[in-house]
């Protein structure tokens, strides 16, 4: 359910899979932010990373979905030239994918995996933020599944804030 040739499939199945708005959640917590570099770890059709690039991020956008960063681009192209030069789409498994580079802003929404994968994801991501960046992760709390919006029926897949912080290395 959540490997890349059924992320290749939901996307060939649907015109657009999101609204191609920016989470609020990334809205409310990086409008305030100083302008530097953003990691979109599991960007899908690029909403998130589109949205920083036109406030002036130089953006480094990760999916395993080819599809999803084929649909990202080319709504880029849409924004003009500027915010296309800011932007750099990757196709890579965010599990698995290494950076050397730090960002001033590490962000990944809804990412659904299992507990191990999902820590050390998290783990990687925290190693990637600059000294004094931000580390956003947006996620369906376990409470989540009494609301009535559709999501996934996975609770196990759901994390806590407090489930994030205690899976990082406090020294970083």
């Amino acid at each position: 359910m959540f490997d890349e040739q059924s992320w290749e499939e939901r996307y060939r199945s649907h015109t657009a899979v999101w609204s191609g708005r920016p989470n609020p959640q990334l809205v409310a917590e990086a409008s305030d932010l100083p302008v530097g570099t953003a990691l979109d770890v599991g960007c899908g059709e690029g909403a998130d990373a589109l949205w920083l690039a036109s406030r002036g991020w130089r953006v480094t956008a990760v999916d395993f979905s080819t599809t999803a960063l084929g649909r990202a681009a080319a709504h880029a192209e849409t924004f003009g030239a500027d915010v296309a030069e800011r932007l750099r789409w990757l196709h890579a498994d965010v599990t698995t994918w290494a950076d050397r580079h730090q960002f001033d802003l590490v962000s990944a929404h809804f990412m659904h995996l299992p507990t191990a994968p999902r820590e050390a994801l998290f783990a990687r991501m925290a190693a990637l933020v600059a000294p004094g960046g931000t580390l956003l992760i947006v996620g369906h709390h376990p409470s989540d599944m009494q609301t009535p919006m559709p999501r996934p029926q996975i609770p196990e897949m759901f994390f806590t804030a407090e489930e994030v912080a205690t899976s990082l290395d406090p020294n970083q």
